[in-house]
């Protein structure tokens, strides 16, 4: 996902100035880089599945499932679950965990370092699930790619992990912003859901990155926003109570669809890969049977529904057979994302629930179309409680200035309902609860994550001999300020206690880290650890490793916690 040509590495003043955040032009120039690579990452996707709907679909009319005949909409779903299935046996099956969640799990308890391989697997098996007309987005798959393409550039450039976390934003504000030209709304999904913080530092990289691949993706798909609608605004205030009530109806469908997903993934979880993925594919099929519009994408469904040109049943019916079909082929394993099929759903439950209102309320309403533009919104922020980017993509998405005020009281009454009322989380937040995770539940070291250790390493240590082959040391000194005069491995200090003959007195261990490390990770160490102390290393010629300082308790105490 990244260029080996990235081969300019920051110097050691410069990685002390990034562990603590204080590297704006860096880490400008690095949201340039990621924004670039990210959108010919995601330009390359977006290609490959655009080409194989060429080939596969009538007159090569993108997202047209409907005309394809009966038979070809019930065996495509089905052959395209089969390929991904052995794909995923045979190939992916050390690295299957892929999409957004992966990313949030990645970025919160393992420093930003996402695996390149799983980006492989996400590409691939997202483009042959589009493609082979599958209910799932692009825009999830896109993020693991961008985000990826931000961790890898820092893993190669051998920066402070706490600056991988603003690069995975960047390229995670990059892929939102190339895949559906909305950069801010990328700037907003990538705070809000990924990294879950605002700061003055992060902010502007994010901004340059979302920015630089969005104008990318103009070279190739054009500067054109996604849905061409006239200007929609409500008609007055007594149009208020209509929308909190459409929010609230969006939130039970959003806490439906969340929950319906989970027992999906549930339901046949023990299963191997192949049948799962089969399973899946059956389901869509049928569903795409009878309901042709839930296949692939759908952003022409909602073009549609803009237009008025389906019918309340017909959008009442999208709208269940949209979430049966996204929870199943999700839900059973298959990699895709899920943010374009909520767009989809909102669209279809907010348009019928225009309809509806139009034809029995005797007051002049803002139409349909509003209607189903804010139920995209709404949909969309109360299943990944994301507010702010969902009401930023309903901006961009359109370019209509009327729907901010109704938006904002929309997806508001939406994400309340669907968490006060209906009792569910966000969709990536429950699936990581269901194994014990959950990164909001600890903001400390979530803070702590921002920071590197660098600063607070006592250098005075590099006088000690190094012994290349030890990983575990003790330091022997009197007090942490001394300057330490002998050390030895850790095992040999408790053969020498086992005989009853300890050589040390205030003997104190020195646990390895990478200077790279951030504070989070130093805390992690240093838990249950004892007196130890932290032995900062960094790579040296020869693959061997050197001795950079050491990092007491006392040092973190008194930087952070006093």
């Amino acid at each position: 996902m990244v260029s080996h040509s990235v081969q300019t590495i920051p110097t050691q003043r410069q990685k002390y100035r990034l562990s603590i955040g204080r590297a704006p032009v860096v880490m400008a120039v690095l949201g340039v880089i990621t924004g670039a690579l990210t959108a010919a990452v995601v330009i390359a996707f977006r290609l490959l599945y655009e080409s194989a709907q060429h080939g596969l679909l009538p007159g090569g009319q993108l997202g047209d499932y409907e005309g394809l005949p009966a038979w070809q909409r019930l065996l495509l779903p089905i052959a395209g679950a089969a390929v991904i299935g052995l794909y995923m046996r045979h190939i992916a099956h050390r690295d299957p965990r892929t999409g957004i969640g992966f990313v949030i799990e990645r970025t919160a308890y393992h420093e930003a370092l996402l695996p390149l391989r799983n980006a492989i697997h996400q590409f691939v098996t997202a483009a042959l699930a589009i493609a082979s007309g599958h209910s799932v987005g692009r825009e999830g798959p896109s993020v693991h790619l961008g985000a990826t393409t931000g961790s890898q550039i820092g893993q190669r450039l051998g920066l402070p992990h706490n600056s991988l976390r603003t690069l995975v934003a960047c390229g995670t504000a990059a892929a939102i912003g190339a895949s559906f030209n909305t950069p801010l709304a990328g700037v907003a999904f990538a705070m809000e859901v990924v990294v879950m913080e605002y700061t003055i530092a992060g902010f502007l990289p994010v901004i340059i990155a979302g920015v630089t691949a969005t104008a990318l993706a103009h070279l190739v798909f054009g500067a054109g926003i996604v849905f061409t609608i006239p200007a929609l605004s409500i008609q007055g205030l007594h149009e208020l109570p209509l929308v909190m009530g459409l929010g609230l109806l969006l939130g039970g469908l959003a806490a439906a669809f969340i929950r319906t997903l989970r027992h999906s993934s549930r339901w046949l979880g023990h299963w191997p890969v192949v049948p799962r993925a089969l399973v899946g594919g059956l389901v869509v099929g049928l569903i795409g049977l009878a309901y042709p519009q839930v296949m692939g994408i759908g952003y022409d469904t909602i073009a549609a529904t803009f237009a008025g040109e389906l019918g309340v049943a017909l959008l009442v019916g999208l709208a269940g057979a949209k979430l049966l079909a996204t929870a199943a082929i999700i839900g059973l394993g298959v990699p895709g994302g899920l943010i374009g099929p909520t767009l989809v759903m909102g669209a279809a439950a907010g348009g019928a629930v225009g309809l509806l209102a139009e034809s029995l309320i005797p007051l002049p309403l803002g139409g349909p179309a509003l209607y189903a533009l804010l139920g995209m919104g709404a949909m969309m922020g109360a299943t990944l409680r994301a507010p702010l980017a969902a009401l930023t993509a309903m901006l961009e998405l359109t370019a209509n200035p009327g729907i901010i005020m109704p938006g904002m009281l929309a997806i508001a009454a939406a994400t309340l309902s669907a968490r006060e009322v209906f009792w569910t989380d966000s969709v990536y937040h429950l699936e990581l609860g269901e194994r014990g995770l959950d990164p909001r539940q600890n903001p400390l070291l979530q803070a702590a994550s921002r920071l590197g250790i660098l600063q607070l390493v006592n250098p005075r240590c590099e006088q000690l001999p190094v012994l290349a082959d030890t990983t575990e040391w003790v330091l022997a000194a009197p007090d942490e300020g001394a300057l330490p005069d002998r050390a030895c491995r850790i095992d040999t200090l408790r053969a020498h206690q086992q005989a009853g003959q300890p050589p040390f007195a205030d003997a104190v261990a020195l646990l390895p880290i990478d200077e790279k490390a951030s504070l989070r990770d130093a805390f992690e160490r240093l838990r249950g650890a004892g007196d130890a102390a932290l032995l900062v290393t960094r790579p040296a010629s020869g693959g061997a490793r050197e001795w950079t300082g050491i990092v007491t308790r006392q040092a973190i105490h008194d930087a952070y916690l006093d």
